[in-house]
């Protein structure tokens, strides 16, 4: 079910983080998220409701930007 808060997410295994794009536009990505963490989160139904109770504040994050990005990219 498509969420009304979360446009979409990606996980990555090797580092633990997660990527998340909400629908205002604002991107984070939170650190350390165990791998059964992610995958709940990726079959939920109401993810907006499972990202709040068991992601948010529970994990460290970081805002990303564009310009954050394009950083990464350039030095990568």
């Amino acid at each position: 079910m498509p969420s009304s808060v979360i446009r979409r997410f990606a996980y990555c295994h090797d580092s633990g983080q997660l990527w998340v794009e909400f629908t205002s536009g604002r991107r984070y990505v939170y650190s350390n998220v165990p791998a059964e963490v992610a995958d709940t989160f990726r079959a939920a139904f109401a993810k907006g409701i499972y990202f709040n109770t068991r992601i948010r504040d529970r994990f460290p994050y970081r805002e990303v930007g564009q310009h954050t990005e394009q950083k990464q990219a350039t030095h990568s």
